[in-house]
Formats: structure tokens, C-alpha cells, sequence
């Protein structure tokens, strides 16, 4: 991945943060985001086991 395409990812995120960072103040934008990155992970979680069971089967 070029360095040019990963500047450009990285201010989509960005921008997409800054939208659903809405009033939150900055200093409070981490614990927004933290909850959710967990939950994310969670969610994952389930998908990642079913392809190891299978693997083991």
C-alpha cells in the first residue's frame, strides 16, 4: 500500500471521527470511542472461534 493511499485512509477516518465525535469535547472523545472498539472486537470475537473450530475439526 502506497503511502499516498494511506494518508488518504487515514483523513477518511479522521473525518468520519470528527462527525461522530459531534459534542463531544475532545478530551471526552476517548471514552466514546474506547466502549465501541470493544464492542467491535466482541462482535468479531464469535466469527474468529467459529473459524478456528472449523479449522480443528
Amino acid at each position: 500500500m502506497s503511502q499516498d493511499t494511506i494518508n488518504s485512509n487515514a483523513a477518511f477516518i479522521w473525518s468520519i471521527a470528527e462527525l461522530l465525535r459531534g459534542d463531544f469535547k475532545q478530551s471526552e472523545y476517548g471514552k466514546v470511542v474506547l466502549p465501541f472498539t470493544v464492542l467491535r472486537h466482541l462482535d468479531c470475537l464469535p466469527a474468529d472461534l467459529k473459524r478456528w473450530m472449523n479449522r480443528c475439526a
